[in-house]
């Protein structure tokens, strides 16, 4: 009898630690999973965006695929993390894909997560079956300077602390200046400039200056899968350099947008839907 006992108790308890530690697992975004279909598309927003920046886009292609939206810790309102980092962002997606055996999902990054999703097809290989890149690019901080190399030991701290002696007023009027630069059309301005208030400060400051510092030319080498970057119209000018920074990867598709600025998704919304159908279809 003591020994059913026993048995049982370890049981019981094994049952309890999966439902509490395997059911409440922690990842590094808030995800919204919507769609139906055989293949997933998982959408990564930008530096300080919500998922929301993708629901026109996943309204497109939500009855074909099953459509996982994510929002990255501490940007536009969710939780956030004590230490975040770039790499460990690209860690816990990867491992969402696996605990979830979501088989060979599309990625699908703006921006940021534009970087997230290289990154990501990048540490794992086999894990990806095509990724799009919206307006994202593998050293954004090379590209007024080619010889630049990124820091071994980068210290954001300066970063932060001065990111987080701004008053929210000082914030807000830093933000407000510069979703124009970013967005051409003026009806989503506010959205987009809420996005960025509702971060969180310190993570805001840190993943700043973390992707800053993040180069991935050399680590491209390593994706297998096919890949379709779409770019603001503007950078058609820098065509060699854009192209210069792709180079290591093996099979890509650059693609320079008509009109309008860095969210693409709003400024050139028939060129941008066209891009991703017609990409999306060739298997």
């Amino acid at each position: 009898m003591n020994n059913y006992k026993i048995t049982f108790t370890i049981l019981l308890f094994t049952s309890l630690s999966v439902n509490l530690f395997g059911q409440t697992k922690k990842y590094s975004f808030e995800v919204q999973k919507t769609g139906k279909g055989e293949q997933s598309i998982i959408f990564i927003p930008g530096f300080a965006s919500s998922g929301e920046v993708w629901n026109e886009t996943i309204t497109k292609f939500e009855n074909e695929y099953i459509c996982y939206s994510l929002t990255m810790s501490g940007f536009a309102g969710a939780e956030p993390q004590i230490n975040p980092n770039f790499k460990n962002w690209v860690n816990s997606i990867s491992e969402f894909i696996k605990d979830n055996k979501i088989n060979k999902p599309i990625l699908i990054g703006h921006s940021m997560g534009g970087g997230l999703a290289l990154s990501v097809a990048s540490d794992y290989p086999n894990l990806i079956s095509k990724i799009i890149v919206v307006d994202g690019l593998p050293f954004l901080q090379s590209l007024s300077n080619p010889s630049i190399k990124s820091k071994e030991e980068n210290d954001c701290s300066s970063t932060v602390n001065q990111m987080m002696g701004m008053t929210n007023e000082q914030f807000y009027q830093m933000q407000k200046i510069s979703i124009p630069r970013l967005l051409e059309d003026s009806t989503m301005h506010e959205k987009v400039l809420s996005w960025s208030v509702k971060s969180d400060r310190k993570t805001f400051a840190q993943m700043y200056c973390d992707f800053w510092n993040t180069d991935l030319r050399e680590k491209i080498k390593s994706i297998e899968c096919p890949s379709l970057i779409l770019l603001e119209s503007y950078f058609v000018n820098l065509k060699p350099s854009i192209e210069e920074q792709y180079k290591n990867l093996k099979n890509v598709d650059l693609q320079f947008a008509n009109k309008g600025l860095h969210f693409i998704m709003f400024d050139d919304k028939e060129w941008y839907f066209r891009q991703l159908t017609n990409y999306l279809k060739v298997k």
